[in-house]
């Protein structure tokens, strides 16, 4: 990309997309199109091929979805799946029709079986049965990914795709229930500290391992591979470290001052046991994180309170 290439960042106002204007903005590239949800329906055909052949984008970064956690995912089944479907459909397509010269596909790591060997290689994709409470998102995914392939493979068109380990920071979502578990502890220990709480329940027995990455290294990592990948398939993206939920929710308690106690509820459902992505892929290609996790999260909670106007 030069600095002045015609950028398109589809999703811009949340966590990934927006991370990936600040570091294209502070690299010094200036040409960007931009539409809010509001402004552009993603899912609409019709708006987006409108947009595509009116601004004609040389670069895309498909960053846009409909996410949440696992409550969010197990309840809107079918939302999750139309919703994205439709998203990276029309962009794919658009880009296609207008000769778009390159696009990264965001997918997510939930896209790997459940029960796949750790690290999570690219090759486990679609080996064994995924996750049945983020099934639908997973699925989706997995069409966006295949489908960067097909226009690849039938078209010569230069599409690739990178899977996120679990990403939080600036402009994540606290929803108390439609948020991914970093971001729901920061609020509910911020809140439970507010109110002097005397404990913090936290679904499941805390055993579970997870990986975070801070999304501006996320934003990092892309913007390396448009500018030095060019693969069908997957790439992961991930810092190939792993924390369980315990660890995690402890360093939190921490980082927002709580002094009560945690409990854990047994009697909810843990997830999938772990869910480590092998990078070494990514090493291989010249880039590794830089963020680590409690410099991170004590970023994203000034973050958090700045946006939420908590109180201090």
């Amino acid at each position: 990309m030069n600095k002045d290439s015609k950028i398109y960042i589809a999703g811009h106002k949340g966590m990934a997309g927006s991370a990936i204007l600040r570091k294209l903005q502070s690299l010094g590239y200036n040409n960007f199109i931009l539409k809010t949800s509001k402004e552009l329906d993603l899912r609409n055909q019709q708006l987006v091929t409108d947009l595509f052949a009116l601004e004609k984008p040389e670069y895309v970064f498909l960053a846009a979805a409909k996410v949440g956690g696992i409550v969010a995912n197990n309840t809107y089944r079918a939302d999750f799946l139309y919703d994205n479907l439709q998203i990276q459909n029309n962009i794919i397509h658009a880009s296609f029709i207008n000769n778009v010269k390159k696009l990264l596909f965001l997918g997510s790591s939930c896209i790997y079986p459940k029960m796949a060997p750790h690290p999570i290689k690219e090759d486990y994709l679609l080996t064994g049965p995924l996750e049945p409470t983020n099934e639908p998102y997973a699925i989706a995914k997995i069409a966006g990914l295949k489908l960067c392939d097909a226009y690849r493979d039938q078209y010569g068109c230069n599409y690739i795709s990178a899977m996120p380990t679990n990403l939080y920071g600036i402009n994540d979502n606290y929803h108390p229930e439609h948020s991914h578990v970093l971001p729901a502890l920061i609020r509910r220990f911020h809140e439970a500290r507010i109110n002097k709480a005397a404990a913090v329940t936290i679904w499941g027995s805390g055993s579970p391992l997870r990986e975070f990455m801070y999304a501006d290294d996320l934003a990092d990592a892309c913007v390396y591979l448009m500018n030095n990948y060019d693969e069908n398939g997957v790439i992961n993206i991930g810092t190939g470290e792993e924390v369980s939920i315990k660890e995690l929710a402890l360093l939190i308690k921490d980082i927002v001052g709580y002094n009560g106690e945690i409990q854990f509820d047994t009697s909810k459902p843990d997830g999938t046991p772990r869910k480590l992505l092998d990078v070494s892929k990514l090493h291989s290609k010249g880039w590794k994180h830089s963020t680590h996790l409690k410099e991170g999260i004590k970023m994203a909670y000034e973050n958090f309170l700045t946006t939420n106007f908590a109180e201090r």
